[in-house]
């Protein structure tokens, strides 16, 4: 006859329950899996088959009860570790959707919004554009799987523990939230220098003829260079932005190792 204990029941539950919250907690904030428009059943469904197979190779758990404080604490934890994972990433489509709201604005486009399901908010045309792009270039690039590789990985890196987290992963977490701006304004530099050079131009022909209707004409000058500059460094936007999403990747490790409990 084969018989259970209780102590047996809470350590299946808790090597199971423990790395779902994490893998969840990532699912939740990462780009792609993360959406709003990805149904909550495809996302737990996806949390619970990646727990499956991930809990198995989870290194030793510490030995608390599931349903007690000390066990609720670790699930707490755990979720702030997958979203600060699946945060790291999703700055990196952040940064360059600030390089289509820093274009927009210096092409005149800043009134062309539209409303972003993912941020729930407006947001400008070229920004939804380039957020599309780096979407492919980060499907095409299998990164969302070297992702899951990640998080599979940090398991080893940062064990599921009852010590508290170390300060110094909060910390990488707000110094990589620079690259917002960073990103935002290196991927947007060629649009902007060539619009600054169309204004330039722009004012010293109104200095020449005063008579020209500036408002009649700058416009569509500086939307149509602005395209066209878009145009121009279309095929050359994948590089950069493979290698900032590269750079996520890189980000998300050193995360995982700032946070891992310092002894003593």
């Amino acid at each position: 006859m084969i018989s259970i204990t209780s102590a047996e029941l809470n350590t299946w539950i808790a090597s199971f329950l423990w790395p779902l919250t994490r893998i969840l907690g990532l699912v939740a904030a990462a780009p792609l899996f993360g959406n709003v428009s990805v149904p909550r059943r495809v996302k737990l469904g996806l949390g619970v088959m990646l727990a499956m197979v991930i809990a198995p190779a989870v290194p030793a758990l510490p030995a608390a009860d599931p349903m007690s404080l000390q066990g609720l604490l670790i699930l707490v934890q755990q979720f702030v570790i997958g979203t600060a994972m699946g945060f790291a990433m999703r700055i990196v489509f952040a940064g360059i959707e600030m390089a289509g709201e820093i274009s927009s604005m210096t092409m005149g486009l800043g009134f062309a919004t539209f409303y972003d399901p993912q941020s729930r908010g407006h947001s400008s045309a070229i920004s939804q554009f380039l957020a599309l792009l780096t979407l492919m270039v980060y499907l095409a690039t299998d990164l969302h799987l070297v992702l899951l590789s990640t998080l599979a990985q940090s398991f080893s890196t940062l064990p599921v523990s009852a010590q508290a987290l170390s300060g110094a992963g909060f910390r990488q977490v707000a110094v990589w939230g620079a690259m917002i701006f960073s990103v935002g304004v290196q991927l947007s530099l060629p649009i902007v220098a060539a619009l600054l050079i169309t204004n330039m131009a722009l004012g010293i022909l109104t200095r020449a003829a005063p008579q020209l209707n500036i408002f009649g004409i700058g416009f569509p000058i500086t939307i149509g260079v602005g395209f066209s500059m878009i145009a121009l460094s279309l095929p050359y936007l994948a590089t950069p932005i493979g290698t900032v999403l590269h750079e996520g990747i890189g980000a998300i490790q050193q995360i995982t190792a700032a946070l891992v409990p310092k002894a003593g």
